[in-house]
């Protein structure tokens, strides 16, 4: 594994593309220690980048809800994201933007502290190993939930919501899962540790509603993909109990894309022909050309 600090090529760094390893921060950056900062992950395939204006709008939205505005609009942000992509020279790649507070004020209030935004791009192929699309990734329930909505900021993509997310996949892979359930403050079903779930049952698509979590822009496109072909999709409260039900389970995010839950604890699940048929449409859809390319 290269580590992420010792790498050749670009990073775009508060407006400029500088070398890899000089993209730095002072280690009293504010970011480091509140968790002020926001991101996105994106990916491209074949050198355009998937819904690459809504992650941007995203970003800034998120930044929004940490109370920061970032200094560069939608439109500037695109345009660094390819200009980092073409100086990487990355064709199929992972994008991820980051904003955060600097070093200028440190203590929980941070009124004055500058607001920074780079963005990278690296190759990353599939999240789990391709021959675990085949019979599906094994998940086990995390001890750790989702945090109410009055407790924290649940529809920001913030980095301090992910530590959670860390604590349940490391517990997880300790264990020899791949992966963990998490459920909601409420005992509800929620999500897997960066990527939103989703149950088949009689032919019928259901997710839980993303009332504490984030409504992923790759769910988003997953329920329009089965509504066009005429799958019915249900959002609603979901309950552990109806894991043991399912005839198919699948997670959806931009780094896992389309992927098939094969076992969830004690329940198995084969990778049935709705999860298959919508992992085939979704990899056709962000492999087709940009827009302003196909015209």
């Amino acid at each position: 594994m290269i580590p992420m600090d010792d790498r050749d090529g670009f990073i775009w760094f508060d407006g400029k593309l500088v070398p890899w390893r000089d993209a730095k921060i002072h280690v009293l950056t504010h970011g480091l220690h509140y968790a002020s900062a926001v991101f996105e992950g994106s990916r491209a395939y074949g050198g355009n980048i998937f819904e690459l204006t809504r992650h941007n709008e995203r970003l800034a939205k998120s930044a929004e809800i940490l109370g920061f505005s970032l200094p560069y609009g939608t439109a500037e942000l695109d345009a660094a994201c390819k200009a980092v992509l073409r100086a990487n020279g990355h064709v199929d790649a992972y994008v991820r933007p980051v904003a955060w507070r600097g070093s200028e004020q440190l203590g929980v209030a941070a009124q004055h502290t500058k607001i920074h935004v780079a963005i990278a791009t690296w190759e990353w192929p599939s999240y789990f190993a391709p021959e675990l699309r085949e019979r599906g990734i094994k998940l086990t329930m995390a001890k750790w939930r989702r945090p109410a909505p009055d407790t924290a900021p649940t529809q920001a993509k913030a980095a301090g919501l992910y530590m959670i997310c860390t604590l349940s996949k490391h517990t997880a892979e300790a264990e020899g899962w791949h992966d963990a359930l998490m459920l909601d403050y409420r005992g509800q079903l929620a999500e897997a540790t960066g990527a939103n779930l989703f149950l088949i049952k009689e032919g019928v698509v259901h997710t839980p509603t993303p009332d504490c979590f984030l409504n992923g822009l790759t769910r988003q496109t997953v329920i329009g993909l089965a509504r066009a072909r005429g799958i019915k999709v249900v959002e609603r409260a979901m309950f552990p109990e109806e894991l043991k039900t399912a005839d198919e389970v699948f997670i959806t995010g931009s780094a896992a894309e389309v992927t098939a839950i094969g076992q969830i604890d004690d329940y198995h699940y084969q990778v049935g022909a709705i999860t298959r048929l919508l992992r085939d449409d979704y990899e056709k859809l962000v492999r087709q050309p940009a827009k302003s390319e196909a015209a």
